[in-house]
């Protein structure tokens, strides 16, 4: 899918030299994939304290299953 984006060079030039990225199209590629990988841990994250922890589920036995 064909898109256009007014994009800041001076931040796409830094992510290619970062990253090692030949094309522009890799350096956009490679920084989409980092922001959804940060905000899914960054989810997970969130989710801590709020998970019920039961002290007597047995992890050992549920994999016999």
């Amino acid at each position: 899918m064909a898109t256009n984006l007014a994009l800041d060079d001076k931040l796409i030039i830094q992510t290619q030299k970062i990253g090692h990225h030949r094309t522009k199209k890799e350096a956009v590629t490679a920084a989409m994939l980092e922001y959804i990988a940060h905000k899914k841990r960054q989810e997970i994250a969130d989710l801590f304290g709020s998970v019920d922890f039961d002290k007597d589920y047995d992890y050992k036995k549920a994999r016999r299953r």
